[in-house]
């Protein structure tokens, strides 16, 4: 026999279950985990300094997000900076790209702005882009004009 006692219950098990689904979501979310993301191709990129570039920055081309930066690692061989880079799989990218770390504002986060080429073969999933602009490292710079290095 049903109880009023039965359908208080019923109703908030029913809410409870409905939290539990939106939590779930909303963790996957802001988490920024990708199970229920676009996905996309791999590529990396060598530097020569990634000074305050982070792994999750944006990857830009012409103020627009086109993918982040997945990981940085340092090539012990060559003693260089290798960043892989997420690319959303709607865009594609040529052979001739050049990456550059820019800074977002005066003292901002870093990033990498990716500028178009000319050429016709594209990049696949696992390639390098070749060419590539390290951060400016404004400390040095500073250091020098305040210290006389610049003539």
């Amino acid at each position: 026999m049903i109880n009023k006692d039965n359908i208080i219950t019923l109703w908030v098990g029913i809410f409870v279950f409905i939290g539990l689904i939106c939590t779930a979501y909303l963790t996957i979310r802001l988490g920024k985990l990708d199970w229920l993301g676009p996905g996309g191709y791999y590529l990396t990129a060598r530097f020569e300094s990634v000074s305050g570039l982070k792994s999750g920055a944006f990857v830009e081309m012409a103020g627009v997000q086109i993918g982040e930066v997945e990981s940085i690692g340092l090539d012990p061989g060559d003693q260089v900076a290798v960043v892989k880079m997420m690319i959303y799989p709607n865009i594609q990218l040529t052979d001739d790209v050049i990456a550059s770390i820019k800074t977002s504002g005066l003292i901002g986060d870093k990033y990498i702005q990716i500028s178009s080429g000319g050429s016709d073969t594209l990049l696949q999933d696992g390639d390098l882009i070749f060419e590539t602009e390290s951060a400016v490292d404004l400390e040095s710079l500073i250091s020098k004009y305040v210290f006389g290095g610049v003539k």
